[in-house]
């Protein structure tokens, strides 16, 4: 059962949030029989990832699945020992089990299109396992990005074509262009789920501690603990070593969604469309949701805190500034508490 967005509390979002696949990459009491629904889906976010008979990396491979691959999810499993952050699988019907870490929990959900967009645009989060962007509102087009799902984006448009097909016109805040996308890819953000969760609190009250060492951040309000995930933090890897600061800071620099940009074609990223933005300092560190992975619990980030999107959110609505459903980012002198220790 669904509560109505309004009247939804802090405590309920997390009751419905959990029973998502966010939580599938904490070891938990999962069995055989955690099955899930059949609209459940995987998709695979890196270069592939081996189907073996059973969730063991030493049982027999069964084949393989490649990057963009989706696939049914039956249920979820607790497997290897190893590694410790991270000892689900999922289960693939006739086929096997996937290691959860690089298999983005995905559904593919059509929505009908927007007759109009409001001329200051809204939020839209992209509800299928993919969907390719186009400079021009054809399938002729050149593909500019696939965007993945729930990656959020302002929407500045919507065209229709002669056949009744629709277009999203969708603002790129780095390129500084729009892309175009079919609309039944997005579901538009309603306000009442940007609204704050817990505005009752005296934002004094509200406090984020980040353990960098067992790669777990916790809020507190005053001195009751009222959510917890696990992340992944910055790490060191080839071109350089992109590690999470430590010390104390502010959330005062917040966005909805950020395309997010660095080094190089061999070492670097490109990734629009980054939900949930929390920055912290000028360096552009930040908390945010995360499509690119499903590894929470080790470091392996180029700085920020990655976050499961669903978590990411709840942080968003939770922590101060609150940013307005009509704007795209708001920046001021103070917000939530942040401490971040090694």
């Amino acid at each position: 059962m669904t509560m109505p967005a309004g009247r939804l509390s802090r405590r309920g979002f997390l009751q419905s949030a959990a029973l998502g696949l966010a939580g599938l990459a904490m070891p938990g009491p999962l069995g055989r029989g955690t099955s899930f629904p059949t609209y459940q889906l995987g998709r695979v976010a890196e270069s592939s990832v081996d189907i073996h008979r059973e969730p063991f990396f030493s049982s027999e491979k069964a084949g393989i699945f490649y990057r963009d691959d989706v696939f049914p999810v039956y249920a979820a499993v607790i497997g290897d020992p190893l590694p410790e952050h991270n000892r689900v699988w999922y289960e693939v019907a006739g086929l096997g089990f996937v290691h959860s870490s690089p298999v983005q929990p995905v559904r593919d959900e059509r929505n009908t299109p927007a007759e109009t967009i409001p001329e200051e645009g809204l939020l839209g989060e992209v509800t299928v396992p993919f969907v390719d962007v186009r400079r021009m509102a054809t399938e002729q087009s050149f593909r500019s990005y696939r965007y993945y799902y729930k990656a959020a984006f302002w929407i500045r448009g919507v065209v229709r074509e002669s056949e009744g097909h629709s277009w999203y016109r969708v603002w790129d805040d780095l390129r500084q262009v729009d892309y175009f996308a079919p609309a039944d890819s997005f579901r538009l953000v309603p306000p009442e789920e940007l609204a704050p969760l817990s505005p009752e609190v005296p934002p004094e009250e509200k406090r984020v501690e980040v353990d960098l060492a067992h790669q777990w951040m916790k809020c507190y309000e005053g001195a009751e603990l009222v959510f917890t995930s696990k992340i992944s933090s910055g790490w060191r890897y080839a071109s350089g070593y992109y590690l999470t600061p430590v010390g104390d800071f502010q959330t005062y620099h917040k966005r909805h969604s950020r395309h997010m940009a660095g080094g190089n074609l061999a070492t670097g990223y490109d990734l629009p469309g980054v939900p949930w933005v929390a920055y912290i300092n000028n360096q552009g560190i930040s908390f945010h949701g995360t499509y690119w992975h499903n590894d929470f619990g080790r470091p392996r980030s180029h700085g920020c805190i990655n976050m499961a999107p669903e978590a990411a959110m709840w942080f968003h609505r939770w922590s101060q500034p609150a940013v307005p459903a009509e704007t795209q980012e708001i920046r001021v002198d103070y917000g939530t508490r942040v401490r971040i220790t090694a």
